[in-house]
């Protein structure tokens, strides 16, 4: 058998050090690959759940008859439980409008589960909201809401809706 020498030595060491670097690399990526698809799917859940609730279901029950626009005065006129449905009803999207924002939960997930929703309901309540905001000298409240029907709203009219755009899917 052939005695190899230190440069040998050291270039087999070199490869197997590439190597194992390389492996480290590919196992890396494919661990954050998997727990990003971990946290949208744990995302994805809990954004699911809140559409379960009582309150939020009870809240757009409530609101979705009111003509758009509507004003303060107005909604607080149909008494104590409308206020109660539209705050319930903002302050649930508030968090999903910054979750999107911030990259933690996917728009395109968001605007699937609630996109319909959240741009009429914005749609309705965006005088309401905005003469809140001016009586409590308040501008960031109900932002993120805003911002994420803002966003509904455009995909709403640039797309078409699911059942119709997927109507010829097959499991």
């Amino acid at each position: 058998m052939t005695d190899f020498s230190l440069g040998t030595w050291a270039n087999i060491a070199e490869i197997i050090g590439a190597g194992s670097i390389i492996t480290g690399l590919i196992v890396g990526w494919i661990q954050i690959r998997h727990l990003r698809r971990q946290q949208r799917d744990a995302v994805a859940i809990n954004l699911a759940q809140t559409f379960y609730g009582r309150d939020l279901a009870a809240a757009i029950t409530l609101l979705q008859p009111l003509p758009d626009g509507i004003t303060r005065e107005e909604l607080r006129a149909m008494g104590s439980q409308y206020e109660r449905a539209a705050v319930t009803l903002v302050t649930s999207f508030e968090t999903m409008g910054l979750l999107v924002f911030k990259r933690i939960a996917p728009l395109d997930l968001v605007l699937d589960l609630a996109g319909g929703i959240v741009s009429v309901m914005c749609v309705k309540l965006r005088v309401w909201q905005q003469q809140l905001r001016e009586d409590q000298q308040q501008p960031s409240w109900g932002e993120w809401i805003e911002w994420l029907g803002d966003q509904a709203v455009k995909r709403k009219t640039s797309s078409e809706p699911a059942h119709i755009l997927h109507k010829n899917w097959k499991p």
